[in-house]
């Protein structure tokens, strides 16, 4: 059985509407990675996403702010695309016929559990080592 690590509760996921934490990946690059609520026969309670539109490398989950959830979908504040919840396909915009990147967590008694064998926790949160606010980095009319 792979190593897996707590990351959070299923009712903190969906209380915060999302859930962000640092993680080393299999390249030793620390990368930012996000929970969101997904409901489905055949899903966990939860979906894991790499913090990046597939687009750009625009965040997708912001400190103090989470990921923008509607209907299901995941916006992306710098052009609009909507990615699912849960299959994390994207069908419009900019970022149109792409998926995000994911990372395999399970769910086991309401507790949400970091299980990717090519990635390794290192804490709750974002990481914010270039000055980066977090922010779109356009001057896009899209408010929230």
């Amino acid at each position: 059985m792979a190593s897996r690590h707590r990351l959070t509760s299923v009712d903190t996921v969906r209380e915060q509407g999302s859930w962000a934490f640092t993680a080393r990946d299999e390249h030793g690059d620390d990368e930012e990675f996000f929970l969101v609520p997904c409901e489905g026969d055949d899903r966990p309670a939860v979906e894991a996403w790499l913090n990046r539109c597939t687009h750009e490398s625009q965040r997708l989950y912001r400190e103090g702010v989470g990921a923008v959830v509607r209907n299901g979908e995941i916006l992306c504040p710098k052009h609009g695309s909507m990615f699912d919840n849960c299959s994390g396909y994207c069908d419009n915009g900019d970022a149109a016929d792409t998926t995000l990147p994911s990372v395999d967590v399970e769910v086991e008694n309401g507790q949400v559990y970091l299980t990717d064998e090519d990635v390794r926790f290192l804490y709750e949160g974002t990481k914010n080592d270039d000055g980066d606010d977090g922010g779109p980095d356009s001057t896009s009319h899209i408010q929230f």
